[in-house]
């Protein structure tokens, strides 16, 4: 069971920092978002916001990025689980997992729900003048 442990916990640990990266994008996204946010308030400049868009595109697509080789590596780790022990080659090749594509992983729910609200919300701060919300 030596090889087939290792290989899955080379793959386990490519799955583990994808996450936190992940992770960490969502961070620096709320970040920035809030203080572009901070600083159009006590500047009353709402081109802030305005610019405040392309930063999360950004994050989204990279964001996106990292969880569509996140699933490849899962189901890289499902293969690599059902073989046997002779047949591990330590591959971590990607490839061959078609199924899956960026663009499916990029509207998928969860990160369409957490930009979608971020870019809608900078959208009605911009809209009805950001400076008059509160």
């Amino acid at each position: 069971m030596g090889k087939k442990v290792s290989h899955l916990e080379m793959i386990q640990n490519v799955i583990a920092r994808l996450s936190h990266n992940s992770f960490l994008i969502k961070g620096w996204t709320i970040t920035l978002i809030s203080a572009f946010i901070v600083i159009e308030k006590s500047n009353l400049n709402t081109s802030l916001l305005y610019i405040a868009v392309f930063p999360t595109l950004l994050f989204w697509i990279i964001d996106s990025y990292f969880l569509y080789q996140e699933r490849l590596f899962r189901k890289l780790f499902n293969k690599v689980r059902l073989l046997d022990e002779k047949k591990i080659d330590f591959s971590m090749d990607t490839k061959k997992f078609k199924e899956i594509t960026w663009i499916k992983t990029f509207f998928s729910k969860t990160l369409f729900i957490f930009y979608g609200l971020i870019l809608l919300g900078l959208t009605i701060l911009i809209l009805y003048g950001g400076n008059n919300c509160g």
